[in-house]
């Protein structure tokens, strides 16, 4: 066994174990700073570091400065130094105290401070998640919008032409083109006009026997050179637009004809 470990086994300590496992021994002592050793231990190390520490006192001491009094405090746990003008023990009750009246202020408003908090959390979560949704369903409708487009411009035709509706005068009236095929004819008031009969090759008689007139069939093409002329300076004015005011026509050449 070791001749130390069994000089200190039978020493008389000055304190009881309980004093220094449950509580401390506390010093009061003057504190003359601390310094950086090289070694963690060994006598020579404490005695280097206690005279740089007594010089730098006496350096203090002749600028007028007073060595701090501290409490050390001693137990199996380590040694605590404190300054026993730190006032911590009024520190202490302090904060003691703020935490009392708050919880004070807590009681007397029934929690509703909390609750008004937590609930203004919760509607502040789901304004931003529908903000969220919101921006989310823009950009699928803008998606779907582009989409179709494209599906609009790949399914039409290359080189097709959107039709148009026939232009009107101004009594919006369709103008009268003799090519003009029936089925281009729109609809008037939901209906289809009926159809134009087509002319038969056999010339259809009345009840006397007499060939029905024909205002098409006149002969045309039978008449003279300058007659023919007229008439066909007359057609190209109505496409023009010309119309007839006060005109006074003689029909004795088409009566012959027709």
């Amino acid at each position: 066994m070791n001749r130390a470990f069994s000089r200190k086994k039978d020493k008389t300590w000055m304190h009881t174990p309980e004093a220094l496992s449950k509580h401390y021994i506390p010093y009061n002592a003057k504190f003359l700073g601390s310094t950086e050793v090289e070694q963690p231990k060994g006598t020579e190390v404490v005695r280097d570091a206690v005279r740089k520490l007594k010089f730098a006192r006496h350096i203090k001491k002749s600028e007028g400065q007073k060595i701090p009094k501290v409490e050390l405090q001693i137990s199996i746990y380590g040694v605590k130094i404190l300054e026993p003008k730190t006032k911590a023990e009024e520190i202490t009750l302090t904060i003691g105290q703020a935490f009392d009246l708050a919880y004070r202020k807590f009681l007397e408003s029934g929690g509703k401070d909390v609750e008004t908090r937590k609930q203004i959390a919760g509607l502040q979560k789901r304004i931003q998640d529908l903000e969220t949704e919101n921006m989310e369903l823009k950009n699928k409708v803008q998606d779907l919008e582009s989409q179709l487009r494209i599906t609009q411009v790949s399914t039409s035709p290359a080189g097709s032409v959107t039709p148009k509706s026939p232009s009107t005068d101004i009594f919006d009236m369709i103008p009268f083109s003799p090519i003009s095929h029936p089925a281009s004819m729109p609809a008037r008031n939901g209906t289809q006009p009926p159809p134009i009969p087509s002319r038969s090759t056999e010339i259809k008689r009345d009840l006397f026997g007499a060939e029905p007139f024909d205002p098409f069939n006149c002969g045309a093409g039978d008449f003279p050179p300058d007659i023919q002329s007229k008439l066909d300076e007359m057609q190209e004015g109505f496409k023009m637009g010309l119309t007839l005011e006060g005109t006074v026509f003689c029909l004795d050449p088409l009566d012959s004809r027709c």
